[in-house]
């Protein structure tokens, strides 16, 4: 976990345990409401200020309807109806613990996301040899036809898909494959991004690097944050019209009914 998870998993901890003590103690001791309120207020803003935060800061930027805006009215309104009714003003808190848990949880699984992410783009080639008048050249990649021979050597990464012409060598296929054990190649297709264990090889290309396995892997892996399936975007542009119609449907059963409770006992 980085710096910022482990002060998330400490203000769950410190919440959860007042959250805790402050119920036994409720329990055994007889409280006034006014005084529990202020009590509660600790762990509750403790695992929720950053969420009244930005909730706040939505509603002045005009982008009121969001989860934060949710989780703020969901849980004030909690604590309102524990104020008044001397109800339990931990549904609040458990309401905000579950979902700063929640975020943790994927933040934490983001992270390693992106962590192995990082570790694929080492499978990207920097050059590939080609032989100049019995000398090794580096070029880039890109600038490798379909047909050229070239050179991989011990430690380097196969840069193109190819089929070995000269040469037998073992090739490590774990960042591609998940393969631990390194695999057997002579005279064989070979993929790029495998890594040249031990003997030289001279590849014929068959694809150009734009092609190749490792270009594609990487297109697929760069641009995968950026394309949303069918349920997504279906998710995305329902949740434009449910949340506020949710939040102004709440907010008209809170008001009519007792303002026509009102009006006919006025009659």
């Amino acid at each position: 976990m980085n710096k910022k998870q482990k002060k998330m998993l400490t203000r769950i901890i410190i919440a959860a345990v007042l959250m805790i003590a402050f119920k036994v103690i409720s329990t055994f001791v007889d409280i006034p409401t006014v005084v529990l309120f202020i009590m509660y207020m600790v762990p509750y803003l403790v695992i929720g200020y950053d969420i009244l935060r930005k909730a706040i800061k939505g509603i002045l930027n005009r982008q009121v309807f969001d989860e934060n805006f949710l989780m703020a009215v969901a849980t004030v309104g909690a604590i309102i109806i524990a104020l008044v009714d001397d109800g339990d003003f931990t549904e609040a808190i458990a309401v905000m613990l579950f979902y700063q848990i929640g975020e943790l949880f994927q933040n934490i699984a983001v992270g390693k996301s992106r962590k192995n992410i990082s570790e694929l783009m080492d499978i990207r080639p920097d050059y590939a040899n080609i032989e100049v008048d019995g000398k090794l050249e580096q070029v880039d990649p890109d600038e490798v036809e379909v047909g050229t021979v070239i050179v991989v050597q011990p430690g380097e990464k196969v840069p193109i898909d190819g089929i070995i012409e000269e040469g037998n060598t073992t090739l490590n296929t774990s960042a591609l494959t998940g393969e631990s054990l390194p695999k057997q190649a002579k005279a064989d297709e070979v993929i790029s991004g495998c890594i040249n264990m031990s003997g030289v090889l001279k590849i014929r290309t068959t694809k150009e690097f734009g092609e190749s396995t490792v270009s594609k892997i990487l297109d697929l892996v760069e641009n995968a944050s950026s394309k949303k399936s069918r349920s997504e975007n279906f998710i995305s542009k329902f949740a434009k019209i449910y949340t506020p119609a949710v939040c102004y449907g709440a907010l008209a059963l809170a008001i009519i009914p007792p303002l026509v409770s009102m009006i006919f006992l006025g009659v």
